[in-house]
Order: structure tokens, then sequence, then C-alpha cells
């Protein structure tokens, strides 16, 4: 898995050694104001995050691709993550502290994934589900390119009553910039 920069950002591969601060970042209540809940204990994150450094699924099916993202301060803001499926299909999600929000970092951030998930990857299709009422990741998303509906031949991915669904063919991420 590969370093990855975004202007003065830099993504790292998320590792366990990352727990401590990113317990910090993602103990801002904020972050939670449409779903989800901060991590249970530093103790508790590390854990997780050992157990993603395998970076697939336990049936191998998927890779599980994720990155802390590192500001030039040298703090972390967030992270961003992905899901790889067969087919060519990812599944893409980020957080970011609330600090850090309408600053190009997270638009920057994801922009650089999605480039490397399809260069890297071979992913062909991005798909996010969100809350329907997170106007702050609805606005992040349309600026990167991602509509409702999937694209001819991409099998639809089914979301709650209260969530939204947003594709995005991987051809336009060498295209759009954030």
């Amino acid at each position: 898995m590969n370093t990855l920069r975004a202007g003065a950002l830099t993504l790292e591969p998320q590792l366990g050694r990352h727990a401590p601060e990113m317990y910090r970042v993602l103990s801002d209540p904020a972050i939670y104001e449409f779903e989800n809940e901060p991590p249970e204990s530093e103790a508790w994150l590390r854990r997780r995050f050992a157990r993603l450094e395998s970076r697939r699924s336990a049936d191998g099916t998927e890779q599980w691709l994720n990155w802390v993202v590192r500001l030039p301060t040298g703090e972390l803001a967030g992270y961003v993550q992905a899901t790889v499926m067969a087919g060519g299909r990812a599944q893409v999600a980020y957080e970011f502290a609330s600090r850090y929000w309408r600053q190009g970092i997270g638009s920057a951030s994801v922009a650089a994934m999605l480039a490397e998930l399809r260069d890297a990857y071979g992913a062909g299709t991005f798909v996010a589900v969100l809350k329907t009422a997170n106007f702050r990741s609805m606005a992040l998303l349309r600026k990167l390119g991602f509509a409702p509906g999937p694209p001819a031949g991409v099998e639809p991915v089914a979301g709650e009553p209260d969530e939204t669904v947003l594709y995005r063919p991987a051809a336009e991420a060498a295209a759009r910039k954030p």
C-alpha cells in the first residue's frame, strides 16, 4: 500500500500505531451529528487498526485500504478508506475532525485516494453511501463528481431509507480535481 500525496497533505497507510493520535481526532463529537459514535477507547481503536492492517477481508474477497491524513504541521486530520471488491467497485468513506472541515482537506484527500484506487487497484466505479441529511459529505462528494444512480452496467448498491447512494465512474478521477 502506497503513501499518497495530496498537495501538502500526506496520506499514510493506517497502522495500529496511529491509534493514539486518531483517537483524539475521532473523539470530536461533531463528527457524529448524523451517524455512528466515537471509538469506545484508545485500546479498542488500536485493536481495530491492527486488524485492518491485513488489508483484506477474512475470506480474501475484499481489499480494505485505510489511510490517515497528515497535515504539513505533522498533526492528523482524519482518515480516508475504501473497500475494493471483485469486479472493480470501490466503496469509499472518510472522517475528519470538525476543525478541518471546509478547508479543502477532505476533497483533496478523497481525490488522491480515488486516483490511487483507479491506478493501483483497478477500481472502475466508486460508491459512497451516506446519510441523506449529511449535507457536508453530500457537498464534498458532489464536488468530486459523485451523482445518484449507478453508471450503465453497474449493479446498484442498496442503502437504508435515510441514506443516499452516490456513484462515480473511475474514468472521471483523472479529469476532475478537488
